[in-house]
């Protein structure tokens, strides 16, 4: 994941990323499925039930199969990230039919979002404060930027209840989340200017009793490939 810098160079994106979000903001706003979480410094939203009982027990047992150490941008070289974590299979059918009523929720055109990623945390697990966002001044840039560009807005469902702990925190906002099974979280990266939102900086606190699963799904600004 990126590391805690903000970009530095300019991004030819700048316009279509703001106007990513106004397409997204306007279509979630007229969803009265989406609640809009009390904050104005980040465009978040939550759908409580997006998920069934059954999605989530089955997205759990692949999330299972696929769980590997979760890997960064800069290798973890800071210990910041302890979940495991896999792509799924774009190919599975079910997997396909959750991305389309993502897609269809932020009215996105499927060709942005990247493969579902899902995680596992275990008590003492986490994912230190980070950006969604890419650093443009990274050694990583260059090719995220030829493979689809900045990420846009981020979808997060959360799969498990857990017992105490794992809640998402967006430090500077400020707000914070705690699992709930079923919902799903979206926000923006970007501010309203399409360039990247500073207070959009979240972390998924350590787990202290229980399981915790999520499934995330990040979109790009152009099609990501």
């Amino acid at each position: 994941m990126p590391l805690l810098r903000r970009s530095s160079r300019a991004d030819p994106d700048t316009a279509a990323l703001a106007q990513a979000g106004e397409r997204v903001r306007a279509r979630l706003d007229a969803d009265p499925s989406a609640y809009r979480l009390p904050v104005d410094t980040l465009e978040i939203y939550g759908v409580a039930d997006f998920f069934s009982a059954d999605e989530c027990a089955r997205l759990i047992a692949i999330v299972d199969a696929a769980a590997r150490p979760s890997p960064t941008y800069h290798n973890n070289t800071d210990k910041g990230r302890t979940s495991y974590s896999g792509d799924v299979d774009p190919s599975d059918p079910f997997i396909r039919m959750l991305e389309r009523r993502i897609d269809d929720l932020m009215g996105i055109d499927a060709r942005h979002g990247e493969v579902i990623q899902g995680q596992r945390y275990a008590p003492g697990q986490e994912f230190r404060a980070h950006f969604d966002f890419f650093n443009t001044s990274a050694d990583y840039w260059k090719t995220e930027q030829a493979r689809g560009g900045q990420r846009t807005w981020t979808a997060m469902g959360y799969l498990s209840a857990v017992q105490a702990g794992g809640a998402t925190e967006f430090p500077r906002a400020p707000i914070s989340v705690p699992p709930q099974p079923g919902a799903l979280l979206v926000w923006n990266n970007m501010g309203r200017d399409g360039k990247p939102n500073p207070l959009s900086l979240h972390a998924g606190m350590p787990v202290e009793r229980g399981l915790k699963y999520v499934v995330t799904k990040w979109y790009r600004v152009r099609p990501w490939c």
